[in-house]
């Protein structure tokens, strides 16, 4: 539980720094800019394929970047982001002041559901964090997120397929295909792993 807390605790400082930095962009979150941060936020789309109203948890929300992404599209959608970051969830408020149908927190309230759960570049940054207890992480949180949805949920991870040469200690690279597996046996048979869009990453998608 120790060792848990502190992995924690270093994310949320780093992720706090970033903001703190760099303000409501997308190196404030870590991503080298706003056309691959859209490009992930795409790949979500096709867990909502079909759905016009739906709530939907943004887990690990930064600004709202994802908010500000889908809303012109889903106008029925009622937006929750949560942040372990009081920084970013203070910058995410600042920013989507006058977006309706959404909120922001840093404390997950007991027993609350949502239809879908998204989280984009959660698992990326492991600092200096065991690959073991990075990976044990991961899956504690996967199924975090299976209790807090009713229809599906998704998430993105760096890919192991990236090229060796340009992978950094500090971050986590996950095997797309033990997610995909993982995700088949314990929550759906309704999964698809997204690995064809140009960036070193892949994305699960789990439909209940």
């Amino acid at each position: 539980m120790e060792k848990r807390k502190q992995l924690i605790d270093e994310v949320e400082k780093y992720y706090t720094s970033k903001i703190r930095e760099y303000g409501a962009t997308s190196q404030g979150v870590d991503w080298n800019g706003a056309e691959s941060q859209e490009l992930r936020f795409d790949q979500f789309t096709r867990l909502l394929r079909g759905t016009e109203s739906f709530s939907l948890l943004d887990y690990g929300s930064g600004y709202g970047a994802i908010l500000q992404y889908f809303k012109p599209f889903y106008e029925g959608m009622k937006y929750s982001g949560y942040d372990i970051s009081e920084d970013m969830i203070s910058k995410a408020l600042e920013v989507n002041s006058e977006i309706s149908d959404c909120e922001f927190f840093s404390n997950l309230e007991e027993g609350r559901t949502w239809d879908y759960v998204v989280a984009s570049g959660l698992f990326n940054v492991r600092l200096n964090s065991e690959v073991k207890d990075w990976e044990d992480y991961i899956i504690e949180t996967i199924h975090k997120f299976d209790a807090l949805c009713e229809k599906g949920f998704a998430f993105n991870i760096l890919t192991s397929y990236s090229d060796l040469d340009k992978q950094k200690d500090y971050l986590h690279y996950g095997n797309p295909s033990f997610y995909f597996d993982y995700c088949k046996r314990h929550f759906s048979r309704n999964v698809a792993v997204l690995h064809d869009y140009d960036l070193y990453e892949f994305t699960i998608l789990v439909k209940k």
